[in-house]
């Protein structure tokens, strides 16, 4: 027999004999009657502290840090010989039957054998497959209560377990994908991008890969908290793009959904799809930019998930596409149809600056755009139809003025109409779009007038709510670097209550990074960090009680 010193205060522990086949894989940890005598004892093997009860109903042993938060389960009390409640928030559970009665994280009971007057314990862990299943199940428990505590501990669990944490983000996308009744939302976009944050900044620091992965489980659960399923159609039809594309344009949900199962099972993926995807998107200036936005965030996420999560992320994106407001059907944006077919009847269009006419072409420039109504600022795009890429920085870099010159005081206001309800979320959309027309027009560049025309809709929507005169120089980055890495740390912290406005910042600045890099010459710049640097550091009024009430007493009052 191997005799184990306890630590102090704790019974000795010793492991079985050889051959006692009842004990093998057993370890004595305490003497029956000492336990008998004190009721409880709590002791130590290894990393593991564990607690003794005994009572009426028998003998029991569980882990004495309570799942939830960790306090002592040594100070909870017992109720009907089994029911063990910790005293901090009242978590119970049942030591018979291992269930959790109150709370949600399971309780970690051990088997035990009463033998030669002493406890005898197993104290092996399951195998790291049973403990990651047993995360997955309880991670998915977490959804219908949003407890985003939580859900960070199993991913926490599956990560101790040596599994992928990527595990549960992929698990999130097939649990939550047909609970959006109308399709994807910032969840799955800002998945891309947390992701991206994660890689670029995470490095070996297990918060930071923890941070991001259960910013991105949290939001798919909160925004399909407690929804039904909304079914997919099933059948499969023989695919052909352009009767995607028209599915799309009819809003007819089963043919479009056909299309996409039979592009699935011919074995196509993102990259094959991505082309009719974008032309859907940009068929329209689209629900405030989200459905381009959205096709190019569903191929980031694919490409770091793997083509195992195309089916729920590419279901999703097109029922999104299918419910996209069309915007451009509307008074203020009805200019855009027809500046798109004059751009298309124009035979230079995109063709580059025209040779031997002595001169070269001025390119645009962002003040070309900035403060244009919606009906000026597509006119002025067809000046400068033959540089989509020049017309495409003019546009970002007008972009980017007006989120640097945003009037704060639109916000504070309570006496306008509807129609003025006008925010820094909605401001942040024009560089997020921008980000997405160069992503899918560079790689389909039959699409740039649709995208241009469409970045220049979002000139016209927010001319009315700009405030040329407030001094933006506090918010000039000197070093770009620098200002990357310590937005980057904050953004891992960011301290939003709301996942849409921490969504908004981080898919704000990651398109402004990326356009950053990818233009080392471009003027516009400057303005593009220096609007990040106010979005990151400017309080976001997000609840409007007066306006609200009065916008409603309003409305209800011209009802007939």
């Amino acid at each position: 027999m191997t005799v184990v010193q306890a630590e102090p205060g704790m019974a000795e522990t010793r492991t079985a004999e050889p051959g006692n086949a009842d004990l093998a894989h057993f370890t004595a940890v305490a003497e029956i009657a000492e336990l008998e005598a004190r009721g409880r004892l709590v002791v130590k093997q290894g990393d593991k502290q564990i607690v003794l009860f005994h009572s009426d109903r028998g003998v029991y042993a569980c882990n004495n840090r309570c799942p939830h938060e960790g306090y002592p389960l040594s100070e909870g009390h017992i109720a009907q010989g089994r029911l063990l409640t910790c005293n901090w928030h009242n978590w119970k559970f049942d030591l018979e039957t291992g269930e959790t009665l109150i709370g949600g994280d399971t309780l970690r009971r051990y088997p035990l054998r009463l033998a030669e007057g002493q406890v005898w314990l197993d104290l092996r862990d399951p195998p790291a497959e049973a403990r990651a299943a047993a995360a997955l199940k309880s991670l998915r428990d977490s959804f219908q209560s949003h407890e985003y505590d939580r859900m960070a501990r199993e991913i926490a669990r599956l990560m101790k377990a040596g599994q992928d944490p990527l595990i549960a983000v992929r698990r999130a996308l097939f649990w939550t994908h047909d609970r959006f009744e109308f399709g994807a939302t910032h969840a799955q976009a800002a998945a891309a991008d947390w992701l991206a944050l994660r890689a670029w900044k995470a490095g070996e620091d297990p918060v930071r890969n923890l941070a991001p992965l259960t910013e991105i489980v949290g939001h798919l659960a909160w925004d399909s908290r407690r929804e039904p399923v909304y079914p997919f159609p099933q059948a499969v039809t023989p695919y052909r793009p352009a009767a995607l594309v028209a599915a799309i344009e009819a809003e007819d949900e089963a043919a479009a959904i056909g299309q996409l199962r039979g592009a699935l099972a011919a074995g196509l993926g993102f990259k094959e799809l991505e082309a009719p995807l974008a032309e859907a998107a940009l068929a329209h200036y689209a629900d405030f930019g989200h459905a381009a936005i959205y096709v190019n965030k569903a191929g980031q996420l694919i490409a770091r998930l793997g083509s195992e999560v195309a089916a729920p992320v590419l279901l999703a994106l097109v029922r999104a596409l299918i419910y996209a407001y069309r915007e451009d059907q509307i008074p203020e944006f009805r200019d855009y149809a027809k500046t798109l077919a004059a751009w298309l009847q124009d035979p230079d269009a995109g063709s580059g600056p025209k040779p031997n006419t002595g001169t070269a072409p001025r390119l645009p420039r962002p003040e070309d755009f900035i403060g244009l109504a919606t009906p000026a600022a597509l006119a002025r795009c067809l000046d400068f139809t033959t540089d989509p890429a020049a017309l495409y920085q003019a546009l970002l870099g007008a972009s980017a003025w007006n989120l640097l010159h945003f009037d704060r005081r639109v916000e504070a206001r309570n006496d306008r109409p509807v129609q003025d309800n006008v925010g820094w979320l909605s401001f942040t959309h024009a560089i997020t779009f921008g980000n997405a027309v160069r992503n899918l027009c560079e790689r389909h560049p039959q699409l740039w007038p649709r995208g241009l025309l469409q970045m220049a809709c979002f000139q016209g929507r927010n001319a009315a709510y700009l405030d040329r005169e407030q001094d933006v120089e506090a918010w000039r980055v000197d070093d770009a670097e620098a200002f990357f890495d310590q937005a980057a740390a904050r953004l891992f912290d960011h301290g939003q209550f709301e996942y849409i406005v921490a969504a908004h910042q981080l898919k704000t600045f990651m398109a402004a990074r990326e356009e950053f890099l990818a233009a080392p010459e471009w003027p516009g710049r400057g303005d593009l960090l220096a609007a990040i640097n106010r979005l990151l550091n400017t309080p976001i009024k997000r609840k409007f009680t007066l306006r609200t009430a009065r916008q409603s007493l309003e409305f209800v009052a011209r009802e007939d």
